[in-house]
């Protein structure tokens, strides 16, 4: 069984987001990945999709869960379940870094924009 330590896992940066996959398709897994992330106050995800169920759990912060144009808003120890292809982004509505964790059923994940068009992640 190995044991990642979480601390040396890389960690790749996009504007006002930090991504850590803390389990995935580089330790072998075909059907799923966890991810670790933080966002700063006033930043968001990019707009995307992916053919996958994603469960997400908020560890601290608050914000909106944008699916499909409906606003959801969300705070610490709540769970956010995103349905496969809809169109979805997180928003920090708060003035502290929102803290989550995300386990998609897919590994590597394929995300893709709003419109369909592939979307490469700096993490693959």
């Amino acid at each position: 069984m190995p044991v990642n330590q979480n601390a040396s896992i890389e960690k790749h940066n996009l504007p006002g987001l930090e991504h850590q996959t803390l389990a995935g398709s580089r330790d072998g897994l075909k059907g799923v990945e966890v991810w670790r992330q933080t966002i700063t106050a006033g930043a968001a995800t990019p707009v995307h999709r992916h053919d996958c169920e994603e469960v997400i759990v908020i560890l601290g912060g608050e914000g909106t869960c944008t699916i499909e144009g409906e606003d959801h808003r969300f705070r610490a120890d709540e769970t956010l379940i995103i349905p496969p292809g809809v169109v979805h982004q997180i928003c920090n509505t708060g003035d502290e870094d929102l803290y989550i964790l995300a386990t998609l059923t897919m590994a590597p994940v394929a995300v893709e924009t709003a419109d369909g068009a592939a979307m490469p992640l700096p993490w693959d």
